[in-house]
């Protein structure tokens, strides 16, 4: 018997300059600082990391209960809790330079002193290949949550960029908004490099028997797979009206558990894919979520996974080729 001389098709992708070695990466807030998830997954096969949020001072977060299992998903309301720019600086930041993948800092603020701030200690580190910036936080200043009012998205991102030159700044929408593709285009004129969507849907649970809401914080983010197929919708439409043409990557994300949820956001525009949920179940996913995209694209006989982004075939849509000599 001879050898198969099969090629194994590129899973790679290029996130406005930022190589990864395939699409998949955490979502922010599931994975810890760094190790964490060490003894149950392979790190070293993720395409990148991405670290909890930071913010400028230390935050203890909300009160319990703050992470509520629902039907197809959960709600979580941690409120941020985090060690603080100092201690992450002193304590965290040894841990990732060990990383042996791609590491994003995720940095959350509530004023633009405290983005620029962090994100400026963060981009001169060599450990830190980019920066997500949750912009769900409301601006002390006047109240409005930076993520759902475009014009503050844009300054927002506009003086975050001023402060890490040479690498790519990624900017995390929220869904809890009218029209996405509205500050999906603020950030990009506000110089975001890369797109990812979308954070957590605004959502409540009620204890039926004590006659109170299950999280002390009332309200918290909804996620996993009971928010799969709004979010997909969402990265289509951003693809499709925003980012497309301004030649900006999508990383998607929401409900993403198998392999064949990733190439749906894919097919929709998404280049790389972020497992956030799914951790709590089986920490592994993303690198079975890897090998699941392997065999997919040799079935479908695809060689680049970046000729799946946007494949997806809308009516009305033109043709590829007609249909018929």
């Amino acid at each position: 018997m001879t050898a198969s001389n099969t090629i194994q098709p590129d899973i790679s992708v290029n996130l406005a300059g930022l190589k990864l070695a395939n699409p998949t990466m955490t979502c922010s807030g599931t994975g810890g600082y760094a190790f964490e998830y060490a003894d149950f997954m392979d790190l070293s096969k993720l395409g990148a990391f991405v670290t909890k949020s930071i913010t400028r001072e230390y935050r203890p977060g909300n009160e319990p209960s703050r992470i509520v299992e629902v039907r197809a998903g959960m709600l979580n309301a941690i409120g941020l809790a985090n060690v603080g720019l100092k201690r992450f600086l002193d304590e965290k930041v040894p841990e990732l330079k060990r990383m042996p993948c791609p590491v994003i800092v995720n940095v959350a603020g509530h004023s633009f002193d405290d983005y620029v701030e962090t994100v400026g200690a963060v981009q001169a580190l060599d450990c830190v290949a980019g920066v997500e910036l949750n912009v769900s936080c409301p601006n002390v200043k006047d109240g409005l949550t930076f993520g759902t009012h475009a014009g503050r998205l844009r300054e927002l991102t506009a003086a975050v960029k001023n402060v890490i030159p040479g690498k790519p700044l990624i900017v995390k929408l929220s869904p809890n908004v009218e029209d996405i593709t509205a500050t999906a285009r603020a950030a990009v004129e506000g110089g975001a490099d890369i797109l990812s969507l979308v954070n957590t849907f605004t959502a409540m649970a009620i204890d039926i028997y004590k006659r109170r809401p299950r999280l002390a914080n009332v309200t918290g983010g909804l996620s996993g797979p009971a928010i799969k197929p709004i979010a997909l919708h969402l990265v289509s439409r951003v693809y499709r009206n925003v980012a497309k043409s301004a030649n900006v990557p999508i990383i998607g994300m929401g409900g993403i558990q198998y392999w064949q949820d990733a190439v749906e956001f894919i097919l929709a525009g998404a280049s790389g894919v972020a497992v956030g949920t799914a951790l709590f179940v089986d920490p592994a996913t993303p690198n079975k979520i890897c090998e699941g995209l392997v065999d997919y694209m040799q079935k479908m006989k695809v060689q680049k996974l970046a000729d799946l982004v946007g494949a997806l075939e809308l009516p009305g849509d033109q043709p590829k080729a007609a249909p018929y000599p």
